[in-house]
């Protein structure tokens, strides 16, 4: 089923075009500093005369003069980058407990940059193995609330799209089986969607190559189950799959494990053994930074082992 598709798979994303480069972000120093660099020479260049003078003069920073000056819509657009930009490093670094708890804050915002993340967060928590049953449930539904609320404030952000099908697949446990097979034509749209919003989003690309995977290898009894639902229910190919997971390695190479195991796996379903060596063998490889790589690296070695 389409939920399957995506539990693997979705917990890292992209951060506006960039997956696991971003992950390799360490040391606060590197990230904030960045940031305040950057806004001290907006103030720099907002702030003049005797005002900027002043706080030169007192030793202040010129950031708090200008927030001091401007208009309070201002300073909460300055406001908003910094929380984002430490929510994205709080991301890069597989904090999530942290992350989650910093989006919280914001969580009766109007704003999808700060609804998606939320949702993400939410759903990140969600998987992490342990969890109890109903504080898992929970998470999941808090994560398709603002997933939901995002894609109503901002219907042309990708990401917004993104996490709304991968949020909406992980309700469709909770559900049963007919809703989660009606939602999969969402979840498709809702990918198809987010990768026409950027065409360099290789995470997006990798999911519906997963979905597509997922329904080439549903068993006979399964889609003979579907078919008494629907009267046309999905269906794809692992021709289709493949051309997603290469299409995102083309975008971002070598941005994720799990698109190297899967083509391997892709490979081997269509009999082509010398491709699927060579796939499996890359994610073998692969550095295991993640629960997630480390479990991609074991499945790639039973792979190969099976193969010869």
């Amino acid at each position: 089923m389409a939920g399957i598709a995506l539990t693997r798979c979705a917990s890292r994303t992209l951060l506006s075009g960039c997956a696991a480069k971003t992950a390799r972000i360490r040391g606060t120093s590197r990230c904030y500093g960045t940031y305040f660099r950057r806004t001290a020479a907006t103030a720099a260049a907002v702030t003049s005369g005797a005002g900027a003078a002043a706080a030169f003069l007192l030793g202040l920073p010129a950031l708090k003069a200008y927030r001091a000056m401007e208009s309070p819509v201002v300073v909460l657009a300055l406001e908003k980058e910094e929380v984002l930009e430490q929510a994205d490093y709080l991301y890069s670094c597989a904090e999530t407990e942290k992350l989650h708890q910093l989006l919280l804050q914001h969580k009766d915002s109007d704003d999808a940059e700060f609804l998606w993340r939320l949702a993400r967060a939410a759903r990140d928590l969600s998987q992490q193995p342990g969890l109890e049953a109903e504080r898992k449930k929970q998470l999941v539904f808090e994560a398709f609330d603002n997933a939901k609320r995002a894609l109503e404030r901002d219907p042309k952000n990708f990401a917004v799209h993104k996490w709304y099908a991968i949020c909406l697949s992980d309700v469709g446990d909770y559900e049963g089986v007919k809703v989660k097979i009606g939602n999969s034509y969402i979840i498709r749209d809702h990918l198809e969607t987010a990768i026409k919003l950027n065409p360099k989003d290789a995470t997006s690309m990798h999911i519906l190559g997963y979905w597509c995977f997922a329904f080439a290898e549903l068993p006979w009894y399964q889609r003979k189950v579907a078919a008494l639902i629907f009267s046309t229910p999905p269906s794809a190919t692992y021709e289709e799959a493949l051309e997603f997971f290469l299409k995102a390695e083309e975008v971002d190479p070598d941005f994720y494990s799990i698109n190297l195991l899967m083509l391997g796996k892709t490979y081997l379903a269509l009999k082509d053994k010398d491709k699927a060596l060579f796939w499996l063998a890359k994610a073998k490889d692969y550095p295991g930074r993640t629960h997630e790589d480390k479990e991609a690296q074991k499945e790639a070695v039973d792979l190969l082992k099976k193969l010869g």
